[in-house]
């Protein structure tokens, strides 16, 4: 009986995949990921941070033959994510920024169903064909494969580019039963640049091809539950959600990027640049309800508005006082305390009389030290003025 060959097998599967929309496909075989020791290494390091997640099965991480125990091949996919420019919203207010990749719907939903269509096709044609689909939720090491399967290299900021398609694409992957034809990693095309480190606003890219998280904005907006520290949140600028300054910067990205016409990740009204006073105002039904189906629903309301006022903290004006006042009285503590470094940033009479206020009846001691040093600043703000 004929067997068709391991190398027509990939290249069909490589088509449908093409057919089904992904811009990017390779296979990588199943050895263990070569960066897995950079990884456990970046992990004692706890560069990190809260992401506990990332330090569960480690040994799945390390082994796909622990997710699938017959897996023979990882077949990797890219989509390009880069929204269609869209006019620039105007606007007198102070506005926010929210990264590319969140500006639309979530993405993993997207990417999961059309790898669960792919993988229904390859079972069409193989029956004995078997596989997990991941979406960058899962226990894999998936730029490690991706790059291995020829999708790119490892930029000195630690994403993914691809020479004629720059960096901004998601990766999914099917670990595969089947034995497929591996692709060849791509050399790394960096060079000598380092303006991704040198753009960095917080240093969070200590060194090439090393991020400390706990330092990045994406994790600071994001990932991070807590208070943002205090250090860091002058450097945020009006980012609310992600970043994407050290993928803007990228040479790769600034003359071979490409953009997708993939209704899902157009840019929703009002995404590109919110107003921050819009997204501090929002209780939570508004938030539930303008988020719904969007990756940022992930920072819950807390989160996003801590961002908000943060931002508005860096590039607010004595107009944005009131906003902030009424920030003082959130439901949530996270959201007062930030509210209080933010007033102490843009100051006047106003900002400090509603500090003076607020610190009589406020319970919370994390939120009363936001205040104590708010006022402590403003004091000597007043003094130098």
């Amino acid at each position: 009986m004929f067997q068709p060959s391991a190398s027509s097998v990939t290249e069909q599967i490589k088509g449908i995949a093409h057919r089904l929309g992904f811009d990017l496909v390779g296979v990588a075989s199943v050895e263990p990921p070569e960066h897995f020791s950079f990884f456990e290494n970046w992990l004692s390091q706890g560069y990190a941070g809260q992401m506990d997640y990332l330090a569960r099965n480690v040994d799945r991480r390390g082994n796909v033959r622990e997710i699938e125990s017959d897996a023979r091949s990882v077949l990797c996919v890219g989509l390009i994510y880069q929204p269609l420019e869209s006019p620039a919203e105007k606007s007198d207010e102070p506005c926010g920024q929210i990264s590319r990749y969140a500006r639309g719907d979530d993405y993993h939903h997207l990417m999961k169903a059309r790898l669960l269509e792919l993988l229904a096709e390859i079972q069409k044609m193989h029956p004995q064909a078997n596989g997990r689909v991941y979406v960058d939720t899962g226990p894999v090491l998936e730029r490690d494969f991706a790059a291995r399967a020829g999708l790119g290299w490892f930029g000195k900021h630690t994403c993914l580019i691809d020479k004629n398609k720059g960096s901004w694409f998601f990766l999914g992957e099917i670990i595969l039963n089947l034995a497929l034809e591996a692709d060849a990693p791509v050399l790394d095309h960096c060079g000598t640049c380092t303006r991704c480190l040198d753009a960095c606003p917080t240093d969070a890219i200590v060194a090439p091809y090393v991020v400390d998280s706990r330092r990045c904005i994406s994790y600071l907006t994001i990932e991070l539950k807590g208070a943002i520290p205090r250090n860091l949140r002058p450097l945020m600028g009006n980012w609310i959600y992600g970043c994407d300054i050290c993928q803007d910067v990228c040479p790769w990205n600034q003359k071979h990027a490409k953009s997708t016409d993939e209704p899902a990740f157009q840019a929703r009204d009002g995404f590109a640049a919110p107003k921050l006073s819009d997204v501090i105002a929002m209780d939570q039904a508004a938030f539930s309800e303008t988020f719904k189906g969007s990756p940022i629903k992930r920072t819950k309301r807390r989160g996003l508005v801590r961002n908000a006022v943060v931002a508005l903290g860096n590039v607010g004006s004595l107009l944005d006082v009131p906003m902030l006042v009424r920030a003082l009285c959130d439901g949530e503590p996270l959201v007062r305390g930030h509210a209080a470094w933010a007033l102490g940033q843009i100051g006047g009479d106003e900002a400090k009389t509603a500090l003076e206020k607020v610190w009589i009846d406020e319970e919370d001691q994390e939120v009363r030290e936001e205040i104590h040093l708010a006022l402590e600043g403003l004091k000597i703000w007043t003094m130098d003025a």
